[in-house]
């Protein structure tokens, strides 16, 4: 990039950087559009603020090969949108050059015995009690890895789950076999505030930095046991909150509940999980524990 044009990405991306805070977006969205901003400039090697339509086009069809996803190109455009919009101050004439395309897929759900069957095979106990805490209360992966030692209520048996996503808070009923669970394998590391730090060189102790584990290594463990496990399904850490919302809507937990404990804004994202289970009976929270009574978390390490 040539030195004058670095010279001015460098003051409009500090501009973008502030317009998204001033504009109250989150701390994700904000880290997305602005990398956004950055993979533009790199590609081009200039500051994007005079693009055309066919150099646009260039890109997003770059991205296409690669092959992103189309969720991640979503992110690519609004972030783009929002540099135009306000930084830039003017209308972006070539925003009809991509449409991404309007998929209603369904997600593949894992059944009670295959979720069983991949937590035990996962080979590090940390992994084992994070998928346990995750798909026994159908948490977002950033929701289990934020988690901390304040956030169980073992009185109210319960967590409180804070700063999800769209800046909300939820209270989520904590089975019995997880609060032992979390109590036990907190005493291996005995951190004074994280109930998943990020181990170091092997051996379970404090990171330096107090960072929870790292999502990529959490994925990574959850597939090897997948395939271990002989499981085809197409299956990532966010099937198992796919797959605690089906399990108790077939086994009679009602729609509005379940809306609550996932905490969705809108009953219709809920509504979803009857296109995969059509067993829908009488809300019943004591089900929840239900759902995790055959199960023998194995514990130790390797």
């Amino acid at each position: 990039m040539k030195p004058e044009d670095k010279a001015r990405f460098n003051r409009l991306y500090a501009q973008t950087l502030q317009e998204l805070r001033l504009q109250g977006l989150r701390r994700r969205t904000i880290d997305s559009y602005s990398r956004s901003l950055w993979r533009v400039a790199r590609f081009f090697d200039r500051c994007p603020d005079d693009l055309s339509s066919d150099e646009l086009k260039r890109y997003f069809g770059a991205l296409l090969d690669k092959p992103y996803s189309w969720s991640s190109i979503k992110v690519e455009l609004c972030g783009l949108k929002f540099f135009h919009h306000h930084v830039l101050n003017r209308k972006m004439e070539w925003v009809s050059i991509i449409k991404p395309p309007r998929a209603q897929s369904l997600p593949d759900i894992p059944t009670q015995e295959e979720v069983f069957r991949l937590i035990n095979t996962v080979r590090k106990l940390r992994y084992r009690v994070f998928f346990l805490t995750v798909y026994s209360m159908g948490l977002r992966i950033s929701e289990g890895v934020g988690l901390e030692v304040g956030d169980i209520d073992g009185v109210y048996r319960r967590i409180h789950v804070r700063d999800a996503k769209g800046g909300k808070d939820r209270y989520v009923p904590l089975p019995e076999l997880t609060y032992i669970s979390l109590r036990r394998f907190w005493s291996t590391h005995h951190h004074p505030r994280l109930l998943f730090p990020s181990p170091v060189a092997g051996k379970f102790r404090v990171h330096p930095t107090n960072k929870p584990m790292d999502c990529s290594g959490i994925q990574s463990a959850l597939r090897a046991a997948r395939i271990e496990c002989g499981i085809t399904k197409r299956l990532t850490v966010h099937s198992l909150r796919h797959a605690y919302a089906t399990h108790l809507l077939e086994m009679g937990m009602d729609l509005r509940s379940i809306q609550e404990l996932l905490g969705h804004s809108d009953l219709k994202t809920t509504a979803r999980y009857t296109h995969i289970s059509k067993k829908i009976r009488q809300q019943s929270y004591s089900r929840i524990d239900a759902l995790l009574e055959r199960f023998k978390l194995r514990w130790g390490q390797e």
